[in-house]
């Protein structure tokens, strides 16, 4: 494998440690909080996990180590997409297993959790680990969306970590990859297996966060990594002074890449999804607000702009999220199989019609054919529409246009309107991860060998106070099922982690609101430029701005 001179020089960097993990494993003590309870549906989360609801949070603190010194085997997973870091979390988790004990053995299941059940692994070492410190992606052993959610499936895994000798496993990933960390710890503390589980917080799109979690690894990369990109497109338009740009960007179920992103390059408009839905905005509402920043722009001699849209933003709009969530419902179960035996758009219609609601079917409707069949392209692993393969900026930019001509006719606008279309997601997932993932991702993966280490299962790694330099960080862990309610899934009632929405209150998008009016109709376009790496710590170890402004 041929490796560039910034490749050779991340391996060499040494990700920073919170202080209380600075010190060594042998002087690292455990300070327990208060008992802890589900965000919403205790008594169903409770009945659900009864060996591991309601456990104490704890934080790790500096004094001597009283956890029992014996040999460890851990297990490792990558789950779901990839995210800046995740490497760091396994090279973090394999130097604290080594350095507690150089006999401990740290096996990677390749593939995410169909690893597991296949038994296909790699058993770690210095040469494959020193390889892939400080890089992106999930490559090391790659990752994969099977879900551990069912008796035979844990059973399996149950062998699988019995034949190994395992005493503990790690799953790194987003909201669901944890979900299932849940209830996998739940149902080996069930069975008595002696088998611990530990989840880590990933997820680019920034909705895994809580008062405890405070960032998913990968966030703070993927948005740098866009708003470079973002930037370079806003100096571009600048330049030509002839291109509408429609940007749509990660961020299904919430819209904080989107709103870090406008932070960071202060475009002309940026769509958050979760306003959308507070103002119950129709499509057409949207269109409006959009087009009144073309016309203001227009009038002041500017043809050009940028519009940030997230990806998931037609579940926001109300009469969309109802069609939407109506879609999931008709395609839950046999439905699903039904619907695909259709070999004709025109049989597949009368399907739909007889399925949805007259409301839903007006909505329907209303969508030109293309983004009608977008609706029913492969279900995500829920059963549920995927939001991101609907080309909702292309949706949008359509609307303003049709918008925009009814105005020429009215002689309230005579500008000129050219529509360009971008999707940044793929260009972030695997980039080098940024000083401060790299830092936060080898905390993550050295905190969880010590829950590990202490005998905690059904937490997550935690690592907070991020707005600090990594030594002011603190480490610790906090049951996964303080996160968790229950919500409706492919037609049923499941527990599963409370995402994280853009608070409408809360100080970014109070900053942003702020500013939006003057970016809609001004050039006030910023430059972010590329990720540093080397340099002063103001300018390489600077967080995201949504976390400065959150931790003030």
């Amino acid at each position: 494998m041929q490796v560039s001179s910034l490749q050779e020089a991340r391996y060499e960097y040494q990700p920073k440690l919170p202080g209380m993990l600075k010190n060594g494993v042998g002087e690292i003590c455990v300070k327990e909080g208060k008992e802890t309870a589900s965000v919403a549906d205790q008594d169903k989360i409770k009945e659900l996990f009864p060996n591991t609801y309601g456990k104490k949070e704890i934080t790790f603190e500096k004094g001597k180590n009283t956890a029992e010194n014996k040999k460890q085997v851990v297990g490792v997973i990558l789950s779901g997409g990839q995210a800046p870091g995740g490497h760091n979390v396994i090279c973090g988790l394999y130097d604290a297993l080594k350095a507690t004990n150089p006999e401990n053995v740290l096996l990677g299941f390749k593939g995410g959790p169909s690893g597991l059940i296949d038994n296909d692994y790699v058993e770690f070492t210095d040469e494959i680990i020193d390889a892939y410190r400080n890089t992106g992606g999930f490559d090391i052993i790659g990752s994969g969306r099977t879900k551990l959610e069912t008796v035979q499936q844990f059973e399996i895994v149950e062998k699988v970590a019995a034949k190994h000798g395992l005493n503990a496993i790690v799953i790194i990933g987003g909201d669901d990859s944890n979900t299932n960390a849940a209830v996998l710890a739940e149902y080996m503390a069930a069975h008595k297996t002696g088998v611990q589980v530990i989840g880590c917080p990933k997820t680019i799109d920034g909705d895994l966060k809580n008062e405890d979690i405070e960032a998913s690894f990968g966030f703070d990369t993927a948005t740098k990594t866009f708003s470079e990109v973002i930037g370079n497109i806003e100096r571009d338009a600048n330049s030509a002074k002839k291109y509408w740009h429609f940007i749509k960007v990660m961020g299904r179920s919430a819209s904080h890449v989107a709103l870090e992103c406008a932070l960071e390059t202060q475009p002309n408009i940026c769509l958050i999804g979760e306003e959308v839905a507070a103002k119950k905005m129709s499509l057409s509402d949207i269109a409006d607000y959009v087009a009144d920043s073309v016309t203001k722009r227009a009038a002041r001699g500017d043809n050009f702009g940028v519009v940030l849209v997230p990806e998931g933003i037609v579940e926001f709009v109300p009469e969309f999220s109802a069609l939407i969530a109506e879609i999931n419902e008709l395609l839950a179960g046999e439905n699903a199989d039904e619907f695909n035996k259709l070999v004709d758009w025109a049989s597949k219609e009368h399907f739909i019609e007889d399925g949805l609601s007259q409301n839903s079917m007006k909505v329907f409707a209303l969508l030109p054919e293309p983004l009608q069949k977008q609706l029913f392209l492969e279900r995500d692993p829920h059963g549920n529409v995927q939001v991101s393969l609907i080309e909702s900026e292309k949706l949008i930019s359509t609307l303003v246009y049709d918008n925009l001509r009814r105005r020429k006719k009215h002689g309230t606008y005579t500008g000129k309107f050219s529509p360009l279309h971008h999707f940044f997601g793929y260009e972030g997932r695997c980039a080098f991860p940024s000083n401060f993932d790299a830092d936060y991702c080898y905390s993550l993966g050295y905190n969880a060998c010590m829950l590990i280490q202490y005998g905690y299962t059904g937490y997550l790694s935690k690592v907070s106070n991020l707005a600090a330099p990594a030594e002011e960080w603190v480490a610790g862990g906090m049951p996964i099922t303080k996160m968790m309610n229950i919500e409706r899934r492919n037609g049923e009632d499941k527990p599963v982690i409370r995402k994280a929405l853009v608070e409408l209150d809360g100080k970014p998008f109070k900053y942003f609101e702020e500013n939006r009016e003057k970016w809609a109709v001004e050039t006030c376009y910023t430059y972010p430029g590329a990720i540093q790496y080397y340099g002063p710590s103001s300018v390489c170890d600077i967080t995201t701005k949504t976390l400065a402004l959150e931790q003030g």
